[in-house]
């Protein structure tokens, strides 16, 4: 059966969304908001895969990857609805009316977002306007970008005696500082992680100092979590505006006193045991994309670093 064409997406008006208009003549289609995580797609579930598969239409952020993205069917349409600081493809108003209209429109619509959809996704917001338009709707939890950077660079977002706690934050606001609990955020042995906190960098650490935060605090940076630019950069509270100038990808700051176990640099790859050859193998298929076989089974990619899948 022939998609109706979505038109102008991108240039319509705020609050208008065209679908094809042949929604009498269809059963309602479907709404999923899916995490596809920090950007590698080896930490995509199989939930996630799956629901990929079955997309008529993926509606997704600018930061998903290709490698993610080229998980959905060839015949499914992909609009990109990024936003970016300032620069919006679509207001968050026409998002929540774009998704509703294609389910209503009879398609199974993937609402695809980096990180999880309810870890500042504003996922609520879509699912609540999938509630109120009679839509059926679907969450499927994402690995946010906190954990990849914890596990990535070794350290703990909790760690006995001296993280007992950890709060997440963001340091975005639509008008303004940031209306955040200062006094709370700054009590010791616990761990702070700001998302969309870079600009507003200096910011967090002068107001975190201020209600007692001792300045030598270890602050951790990490830019584009798991993938293959990341980057880490380990200062101290004191230090965090200075050495966020120079970060242009998305990055979060972690602070507390777990993250002086950070390691900046890559771990060296892992020799382990067995064959050299299949070591050597795996260490030159890198960030090799998950293959989906002929039987449409996902096969998992070889193993960056030495050993085997069991």
């Amino acid at each position: 059966m022939a998609r109706s064409p979505i038109r102008n997406v991108a240039n319509a008006k705020p609050g208008l969304v065209v679908v094809g208009g042949t929604r009498a003549n269809r059963a309602l289609g479907a709404v999923w908001l899916v995490g596809a995580g920090p950007g590698d797609p080896d930490l995509l579930t199989f939930r996630a895969f799956n629901a990929l598969r079955g997309a008529d239409v993926v509606v997704h952020d600018g930061l998903v990857s290709d490698e993610i993205l080229d998980l959905a069917p060839s015949r499914a349409r992909r609009i990109n609805v990024a936003k970016r600081k300032s620069r919006h493809t679509l207001p968050q108003d026409g998002i929540n009316q774009l998704i509703v209209a294609l389910a209503l429109d009879g398609l199974n619509v993937v609402r695809l977002k980096g990180g999880d959809p309810f870890l500042f996704g504003r996922g609520g917001e879509e699912l609540a306007a999938c509630r109120e338009a009679g839509v059926e709707c679907h969450v499927v939890p994402g690995v946010t970008a906190a954990l990849a950077a914890s596990a990535s660079a070794g350290a703990p977002l909790t760690h006995r005696g001296g993280a007992q706690a950890v709060t997440f934050v963001t340091g975005h606001a639509a008008h303004g500082e940031p209306d955040l609990d200062w006094g709370a955020l700054a009590r010791p042995n616990q761990t702070v992680v700001v998302y969309m906190g870079v600009s507003t960098a200096g910011l967090i650490a002068e107001r975190l100092m201020a209600a007692g935060r001792a300045g030598s605090t270890p602050a951790l940076i990490v830019e584009n979590a798991s993938r293959a630019d990341e980057r880490r950069i380990l200062t101290t509270l004191s230090g965090l505006a200075q050495a966020a100038q120079n970060v242009k990808g998305p990055a979060l700051l972690m602070v507390g006193e777990a993250m002086a176990m950070a390691q900046v640099q890559s771990p060296p790859p892992l020799t382990g045991e067995g064959d050299r050859d299949a070591v050597a193998g795996a260490l030159a298929a890198e960030r090799a994309p998950s293959v989906i076989s002929p039987g449409g089974e996902l096969t998992p990619p070889p193993l960056r670093r030495g050993g085997e899948f069991k």
